[in-house]
């Protein structure tokens, strides 16, 4: 309200932030009212608000229909002013969306074309990688195809048989070279999708396998046919002094080079895992084959030495045999310990200081000297020689104590001439824990050892069933 128009409305009231209408109410009632009347009188606050709304609306339509021009010239001029921006956020509109329309065919566009040119070049360099390792996978597969025949002896220069080793140890690499390549199978390496492809999957199971399981038949097979013992079977019985086989210098040499790529070959070929390291890597192949071959030479040793001692005249040609077995245990372990690991693509290569320490057998084989330190440590032997006599005299003692509590005359020979059989026994030790003759020849650094203690074992174990 302005001074020249004066209201009995208290607008202070009505604009008060706290105002309540139930509180305005209530004080109005008790203004008109007494309050110790029973029935409230009603109309008059009513009318009283009724008033006061008249009086309201009354002064809004004097100040509207007063103020009416200035109302509409502010309204006018604040339409103008909305027009005017208007035109001006149009225009400023226009020109971005030109300017978004350049950009698109300028940038946008040419990005996109260049996003199809990126993803054909990336497929099509995916392609050349698929197709030069598809390309080395088939060339690969032809050089080990060649191989396999050199191996097999079918090759066309007819040299197979004669570098037959040889091949194998060619083969066995080219085996690790497509082994390390199919493993290579990460994202961006070498050999990414190559199971997916059929030529090379067809590769894999029509020569790769088999080709593998070949070679390492073939390797096992050598180290199981290995003999290079110089002690002859058609000496007289009581023989102890060996005998030069027919076996030349140059058929030893021969031996020893066929058994050397045969072990090569089963180390190579041994298992590997993507996180086997040299300091970690078991070549489980290579000590499975030798110690089969131990190990079938101590059955056959034991079977035929129980027969023996039940037939005491085949017992010297049988202890020569056994003999025989353990200088070719001799020689093999003499070989092994000559022979440093190979090179192998998919282990890390031995440090310089790491591979001149000398390991002993309570040690780890931890980048191991020679191919003799994880056999023995496997074996928890300090050598091939000890364990074979050692494991043999183990065995023996309980079936010379069956074969005795039976009795009948087999014992009761036994029995007689156990001095002569100790003595027989021990003859045998000695002379077969001896490195053959055909072997000496070309190793350097073999010390002779003592064998008593071997030869006192194996004593034991038959004098102890037969009684002093």
């Amino acid at each position: 309200m302005t001074d020249t128009e004066p209201s009995y409305i208290d607008y202070e009231t009505f604009l008060d932030p706290s105002f309540s209408p139930t509180t305005f109410a209530n004080t109005l009632v008790l203004a008109t009212n007494n309050p110790s009347d029973t029935p409230l009188d009603l109309s008059t606050p009513l009318s009283r608000v009724l008033f006061d709304v008249q009086e309201i609306d009354t002064h809004i339509h004097t100040l509207t229909t007063k103020s009416a021009l200035p109302l509409l010239t502010h309204t006018q001029e604040n339409d103008a002013a909305g027009q005017r921006i208007i035109t001006e956020v149009e225009a400023q509109v226009g020109s971005l969306a030109e300017g978004y329309q350049r950009l698109e065919k300028e940038v946008i566009q040419r990005w996109e074309a260049a996003e199809e040119v990126r993803l054909a070049t990336e497929r099509l360099w995916q392609t050349v990688k698929i197709g030069r390792a598809v390309g080395r996978c088939l060339l690969l597969g032809r050089q080990l195809e060649v191989q396999m025949a050199e191996v097999t002896g079918s090759g066309a220069t007819g040299a197979g048989k004669k570098d037959d080793h040889r091949a194998m140890m060619r083969a066995a690499n080219t085996l690790l070279i497509v082994r390390q390549l199919f493993s290579a199978s990460g994202t961006g390496e070498e050999g990414e999708f190559l199971d997916r492809i059929n030529a090379v999957n067809t590769l894999k199971n029509d020569l790769l396998v088999p080709s593998e399981r070949h070679i390492q038949s073939r390797a096992q097979q050598i180290v199981r046919e290995f003999s290079m013992s110089s002690l002859s079977t058609n000496s007289a019985a009581t023989t102890t002094v060996q005998q030069p086989s027919a076996t030349s210098y140059a058929q030893s040499e021969s031996t020893k080079s066929l058994a050397t790529s045969a072990l090569y070959v089963l180390y190579l070929l041994s298992p590997t895992a993507p996180s086997t390291d040299l300091s970690t890597f078991t070549p489980t192949i290579l000590l499975t084959s030798l110690q089969t071959y131990l190990q079938t030479a101590l059955t056959s040793s034991l079977a035929s030495l129980i027969r023996a001692l039940g037939t005491l005249p085949t017992l010297d040609r049988t202890l020569i045999e056994i003999s025989a077995r353990c200088q070719n245990i001799v020689a093999l372990e003499a070989l092994l310990a000559s022979l440093p690991p190979p090179e192998h693509p998919l282990l890390s290569s031995p440090s310089t200081s790491s591979s001149t320490i000398p390991r002993t057998t309570s040690e780890p084989p931890d980048t191991p000297p020679s191919l003799l330190s994880p056999l023995l440590h496997s074996l928890d032997t300090p050598s091939l020689p000890s364990y074979f006599w050692r494991t043999l005299a183990s065995a023996l003692s309980p079936r010379i104590s069956d074969l005795v509590s039976k009795g009948g005359v087999s014992a009761r020979t036994l029995r007689s001439n156990r001095e002569r059989v100790r003595e027989a026994i021990r003859e045998c030790v000695l002379r077969g824990s001896q490195l053959p003759t055909s072997s000496l020849r070309g190793v350097k650094g073999i010390a002779k050892g003592n064998w008593e203690r071997e030869a006192a074992v194996m004593v034991g174990a038959v004098g102890g069933a037969l009684g002093r």
